[in-house]
């Protein structure tokens, strides 16, 4: 017979602290303006601000420079230049190709020379236009199709093959071939670019900064001082919004200030203006791709070739990694049999590009996207059919181009339940009856997949320490290795240490990432700050759970094994209910530990960069997402008038910030690939460097329709909870806009014509587009 379960047990089944919407932990403080940011925090008597003196010119050499009338200006302290650092001149985070301050030749316009200090913010950036600098010019390479062309790399190509490409692609009935230039992306992150460096008794140095990184500020700044890693301490608390471009970016600013700091053994602050930061700081890469694929009769994919070619910049920062999940990544959510895929980092005279969101994964993905939609075209059919016979097996073709097989695969039931909830083929008849009546306004429908792989493809990176406090009040106190930036992973991560205690979420306070509690940390990136800190973060509460279990068992007793039972802020033992603050006040006397530290390396990883081939990630994250548009073939303008977006973040740890999540990528990634354009002169100076001349998405610009739903599918690995990620996977649902601005272009054509239409589709790239349709036409 069955045993009953035992009324505690049942209690404790229903209870939960995680898998329930939870307010992000800082709600309150962001709408009363009370939540501290590096900027906010008080300044210490004494506190001077620096400011960095900019190339004006993309290539050249320094012949004469007169900072003479920098150090004559008001209120200016000192300034310095590369001669002054008395260590390592360096913050790139893998290659060593970039300098802090430039030690005699500039790579792009903007650039940083020297550093100048003074006793205000204005005083420093007005004396640091002050410099008289003479150039010798040299060439010159501002894109990805020049430095493809001039054979100019940052790092070696790479190059992933499977099977025999070109054997299939000469046997494939039918071809597609041609171009793509999909462009970068500003973060644009609400707080910019900011350190405030303290020095400290026997040359050390407290470093305030709104990094994704701060074990990597430690180290670029401990090498920069000449000073061992234990005399830097790296602090943040919160980031107003990062996105990538405060994974290695923020170096440059964090060396600079502790650099002045320790010159002067003064406090020294250096904040960024808007203008400074878009014109030093990398962007998202742009890509450029050429591409043929062989397909049947039917639209299978027989045989797939690309060659992407990144703006990298003038070093090569994050881009080697980049490159490898775009390789990675140009699959999406289709099986290919033969490929070869290729990559080159181009090097150019431009900023260094570097992280965001999706990193690399995006670019790879939509690719492939395109060459689907030419295919569908092509056989007069609906693109959404040509996707779906192309979908990845879940017994048979069922394996990468780079070998890594997918258990995981529910992007067929994902797929089928968006396009019953969405309407899909309703709309499809729809759209197609107004365009017929309508010369002018074409509306245009698609529905996009995605897959997205979990982990740093850099194997090593993959884990992650905490700290569990807890006081002898039942209050908690943890501290983990991962950034805030407004994602909510400190939210997360409390609900797990609260959930393993069986508190409520009101007894548990995440502090400050500090690399003096939480040493070697990976970056809050790669969409695993709560699968790496989470996983960490309980097992340093299943600790101290662990041992208040077997103190409460000496205490009350064994209940014939009935396990202890955390929940609703008591202990239930032995038909005992202890309040939680009771039991550990009783733990603390008995001296029974009552902190601990967890760790977590993700388990099964495996990569080798030289044949890039292995198991890479995780787990898969899945998507689609369906979007109608109209656009205004005169103008150009288009308008977003319906958006359904269904997500796979498995057992959500907190649906309200997962949807957020969601919905912002969604509506940032539309931004990159429609309104977003970065605009370098002929003289290589970025000219989109401020709101006023880069658009992001408004308000205006989101569907008054937006439907954005989680999937139920609990992760087939041992992830935190059985949740997914879901900071960057979501950024490729807004391919369906790009795609249904296609569809109306092409309806101008009466679909037989491929609308050459690169991203972002600005009005102007729309009317180029149509203009190109109505000719072929």
């Amino acid at each position: 017979m069955n045993q009953p379960v035992a009324p505690s047990l049942l209690a404790a089944q229903a209870w939960k602290a995680v898998g329930v919407a939870r307010p992000h932990e800082s709600a309150e403080l962001h709408v009363l303006g009370q939540a501290t940011y590096t900027d906010d925090i008080p300044e210490l008597q004494g506190t001077l601000h620096a400011a960095l003196g900019l190339s004006s010119k993309a290539h050249a050499r320094i012949n004469a420079m007169d900072l003479a009338p920098v150090r004559n200006s008001p209120g200016v302290v000192a300034v310095y230049t590369a001669e002054d650092i008395v260590g390592t001149n360096d913050c790139g985070p893998i290659i060593h190709d970039d300098p802090i301050l430039s030690a005699g030749e500039v790579m792009y316009v903007g650039q940083p020379i020297f550093i100048v200090v003074a006793d205000t913010h204005d005083n420093a950036r007005r004396a640091a236009r002050r410099a008289v600098i003479g150039y010798d010019e040299l060439p010159a390479i501002f894109t990805p199709q020049q430095a493809k062309a001039a054979q100019s790399y940052v790092l070696p190509p790479m190059q992933l093959k499977r099977g025999d490409y070109q054997a299939a692609f000469e046997r494939a009935p039918n071809v597609v071939k041609g171009q793509l230039f999909v462009g970068g992306q500003e973060q644009f992150y609400l707080e910019g670019q900011i350190a405030y460096a303290i020095p400290k008794e026997d040359h050390g140095m407290l470093v305030q900064c709104s990094t994704q990184h701060p074990s990597e500020m430690q180290h670029v700044v401990a090498h920069a001082l000449g000073v061992h890693a234990h005399k830097v301490l790296v602090e943040c608390r919160r980031m107003g919004g990062g996105f990538g471009g405060k994974e290695s970016q923020s170096a440059l600013w964090a060396a600079s200030a502790s650099i002045a700091a320790a010159k002067l053994r003064r406090p020294v602050k250096l904040r960024a203006d808007r203008d400074d930061d878009m014109l030093v700081t990398g962007k998202r890469h742009c890509f450029f791709y050429e591409y043929e694929v062989g397909y049947d009769d039917s639209g299978k994919i027989l045989a797939a070739k690309v060659d992407m070619t990144l703006r990298s910049g003038f070093s090569a920062d994050l881009s080697g990694p980049v490159a490898t999940r775009a390789v990675c990544h140009f699959d999406n959510t289709y099986y290919l049999s033969d490929v070869d895929i290729r990559a080159g980092c181009g090097k150019t005279n431009t900023q260094s590009n570097t992280a965001f969101r999706g990193f690399g994964g995006p670019q790879g993905a939509i690719a492939i996207e395109y060459v689907v939609d030419e295919i569908a075209r092509n056989l007069g059919r609906d693109a959404l059919d040509i996707r779906r016979l192309n979908f990845y097996g879940k017994t048979e073709r069922n394996v990468t181009p780079y070998g890594q097989v997918v258990v995981d695969n529910v992007i067929e039931a994902l797929t089928a339940e968006l396009e019953l909830t969405s309407e899909y083929r309703a709309r499809r008849a729809a759209v197609e009856a107004y365009n017929a009546t309508s010369p002018v306004l074409k509306k245009g429908l698609a529905l996009t997949p995605l897959k997205f792989g979990i982990a740093f493809n850099v194997t090593h990176l993959n884990q992650a320490g905490a700290l569990v406090h807890v006081y002898v009040d039942g209050s908690v106190l943890v501290n983990h290795g991962g950034t805030e930036m407004g994602q909510g992973i400190n939210t997360k991560v409390m609900q797990v240490v609260a959930h393993e205690l069986g508190l409520g979420l009101d007894h548990v306070r995440a502090t400050a990432t500090d690399t003096s509690k939480v040493a070697n940390t990976s970056a809050t990136a790669a969409s695993t700050g709560a699968d790496l800190n989470g996983k960490a973060a309980q097992d340093a509460a299943r600790q101290i759970r662990e041992r208040l279990a077997a103190f409460a068992v000496k205490l009350y007793g064994d209940d014939d094994g009935v396990p202890v039972q955390f929940f609703d802020n008591a202990v239930h033992v032995n038909g005992h209910v202890v309040p939680f603050a009771e039991l550990v006040q009783k733990a603390y006397l008995a001296r029974v530990q009552l902190w601990s530290d967890g760790f977590y390396a993700t388990p099964g990883l495996h990569w080798d960069p030289k044949t890039m081939n292995g198991h890479p990630f995780s787990y898969y994250a899945y998507g689609a997402a369906v979007s109608e548009v109209v656009v205004d073939t005169l103008t150009g303008e288009w308008k977003l008038l319906r958006a359904d977006a269904l997500y796979d973040a498995g057992r959500s740890l907190n649906p309200a910030i997962d949807l957020g999540q969601v919905e912002g990528a969604f509506i940032q990634g539309m931004g990159w690939l429609t309104t977003e354009q970065l605009w370098w002169n002929p003289a290589g100076k970025l000219m989109t460097h401020a709101p006023s001349t880069y658009k992001i998405p408004g308000v205006s610009d989101c569907p008054q329709d937006f439907r954005v739903r989680l999937f139920d599918n609990g992760n087939v690995e041992d992830s935190i909870h059985r949740s997914k990620a879901v900071g960057e996977p979501p950024l490729l649902l807004p391919f369906s806009v790009f795609f249904a601005i296609r569809d109306a272009i092409s309806a101008v054509g009466g679909h037989r014509v491929h609308p050459p239409l690169n991203a972002p589709a600005t009005s102007e790239e729309i009317l180029r587009a149509v203009a190109a349709v109505e000719f072929a036409a």
